[in-house]
């Protein structure tokens, strides 16, 4: 008796993957070396960007944002949940070697982080959204807002609450910390 030998058959999706990895990997990857200062890990993480791409794959509306973007932000949320598990296990290393291995902030998890919060403030309503900018992004007080927004202290004070939990909820539907 013979073993029929099936190979996958490729579509239209899994072509347009492919051509996405070999565009972005890279680049991510890149990314990922200089936060895990290991060769090893990095194409693993690389790997499980990917692999979480492909299964979120719905999630990603191309309107509303960058596809590396939004790749470089769920390499950013593995970086994070591998620092939380490595934290959640001993450590044997001392000295530099756990120095090394700490994350350093740069350009592109600040250009990630804003890309997330004005993508996650663009989902809110603009009476949310309007709250928030004057409060959190010009630093107004509350008067200073109810003057702009014509409208009274006690409704800046109770939108601000609402808004602030829409935009958790909103920020956790993307995956992005809080």
């Amino acid at each position: 008796m013979t073993l029929l030998r099936l190979r996958p058959v490729e579509d239209a999706a899994d072509r347009e993957f492919r051509a996405v990895v070999e565009e972005h990997a890279p680049a991510v990857q890149a990314y990922l070396r200089r936060k895990v200062s290991d060769a090893g890990r990095a194409e693993d993480l690389t790997q499980e960007v990917f692999l979480r791409a492909w299964r979120h794959a719905a999630r990603f509306d191309s309107s509303r944002a960058d596809l590396r973007g939004w790749l470089f932000a769920i390499a950013r949320n593995l970086v994070i949940d591998t620092y939380r598990a490595d934290g959640a296990r001993p450590r044997t290393a001392a000295g530099e070697d756990v120095l090394m291995g700490l994350p350093a902030p740069d350009e592109i998890d600040a250009a990630v982080g804003a890309w997330a919060m004005s993508d996650a403030l663009r989902r809110l309503t603009p009476a949310h959204r309007d709250v928030l900018l004057c409060l959190y992004y010009r630093r107004w007080t509350l008067a200073e807002t109810a003057s702009h927004l014509d409208v009274a202290v006690g409704t800046v004070k109770s939108r601000s609450t609402y808004a602030l939990r829409a935009l958790r909820l909103v920020l956790e539907e993307m995956e992005v910390p809080t």
